[in-house]
């Protein structure tokens, strides 16, 4: 009971009407926002803007303010922007969007910002990452490991400088991995790191000796064609190392690796292939040679409902940060109205869990930590698997 005293759990949920219009403060809510408003990403800008203005309507109050401000994508202009706000007198802030951007922002005291990043290494102190990052993947993908009772796992990764952020998040979720590879993107290359971690060349080479060895064989010529007729039909011929890859990797490059792993027979009928949050990518559904695949996600069914509503409302399609930054509005005014402003800083130091459109995510130690689906890609479509 005591254990359950000191965790503070707090829960909303997005929903019109949810927060019962509870208008019992006088004072305004005053929400900032740091978002590429001009810039090769002022698009992406944008549609996080008409998010957060769809949540204010939503949550039905003449409490809360928005006052968004340019990053134009670049650290200078996004403290600046900050500075601005400030001197508005606002300490909660969603965004930035990049994590480029946080660079100069702990010259700022009293305001906390919620950014979209998926990056959790080398943040502000003052900054609270918000995007679908590494841990929160790893975890639900062990999961899924775990439930399916895969015995050797392997771990690709692009180099990049992500790959700190991967590490991280392996090490912290404790996920059983046999062997974590950080592999070139460069096609050539690539091809040439899955030969070696497949030991292709050996399983090749095998196939070839057993037809030779046929051949050598006492064996009469109808069953010796018979057989080295079959053999020829098969790529390799060995065990692998492994019964599951996990990739953490995306769009044309994700699909390159899974080429080089179908090359060196390795076959999602035989192995899982696991990859990172690919957001319900259409194009997956068209590449049958590579299905079936799993990965993790935020609540399908909710995202659907979010893109129909904001398509109704703007008659457009949001991008994929659209509906985080919708949760952050909800999110920052329940603690708005339960808590004094200058508090909710705080909060985001000790463990809480909340639930939004998204799903359920945790907070702690100024990191927001999702609670992701699982899906399945198979039959060019997108089954829940949990």
């Amino acid at each position: 009971m005591k254990k359950n005293l000191k965790k503070l759990t707090i829960i909303f949920i997005i929903l019109i009407g949810s927060f019962s219009k509870a208008n019992s403060l006088e004072d305004k809510i005053k929400i900032g926002m740091l978002v590429p408003m001009t810039g090769d990403n002022k698009q992406i800008g944008q549609s996080i803007i008409k998010a957060v203005r769809l949540a204010v309507l939503d949550i039905d109050t003449h409490k809360l303010e928005i006052y968004p401000k340019d990053t134009n994508s670049n650290p200078e202009q996004a403290l600046k922007s900050a500075k601005e706000l400030k001197e508005m007198g606002i300490n909660i802030v969603i965004g930035p969007v990049f994590f480029n951007s946080l660079i100069y922002l702990n010259e700022i005291d009293n305001i906390t910002f919620l950014s979209l990043t998926n990056k959790t290494i080398d943040i502000p102190d003052n900054v609270i990452t918000s995007g679908v990052n590494a841990l929160s993947q790893i975890v639900a993908i062990k999961k899924f490991i775990e439930n399916n009772e895969m015995k050797k796992t392997i771990f690709l990764t692009p180099k990049s400088d992500y790959d700190q952020e991967i590490k991280k998040a392996i090490k912290k979720s404790k996920i059983k991995i046999s062997k974590h590879y950080i592999y070139d993107t460069e096609p050539t290359k690539l091809t040439k790191q899955i030969e070696k971690i497949t030991n292709y060349k050996v399983r090749k080479q095998n196939v070839l000796d057993e037809i030779k060895r046929i051949e050598n064989s006492d064996m009469s010529d109808d069953e010796k064609e018979r057989k080295i007729k079959k053999w020829k039909k098969r790529y390799t011929l060995g065990k692998l190392n492994f019964d599951s890859v996990i990739i953490s990797d995306f769009d044309e490059s994700l699909k390159s690796v899974v080429t080089s792993l179908l090359y060196t027979d390795v076959l999602p009928k035989n192995n899982f292939i696991i990859t990172f949050n690919q957001w319900f990518d259409q194009s997956l559904l068209a590449e049958k040679n590579i299905q079936p695949i799993y990965y993790p996600s935020i609540n399908k069914k909710n995202l659907e409902i979010f893109e129909k509503k904001f398509q109704n409302k703007f008659n457009e399609k949001p991008n994929h940060l659209a509906l985080l930054s919708y949760d952050l509005v909800g999110l920052v005014y329940y603690l708005s109205i339960k808590n004094d402003s200058t508090e909710i800083s705080k909060l985001f130091k000790k463990k809480n869990s909340f639930k939004g459109k998204i799903g359920i995510f945790e907070i702690q130690d100024n990191k927001i930590n999702h609670r992701l689906n699982f899906y399945q890609i198979e039959d060019g479509k997108f089954k829940e698997i949990f």
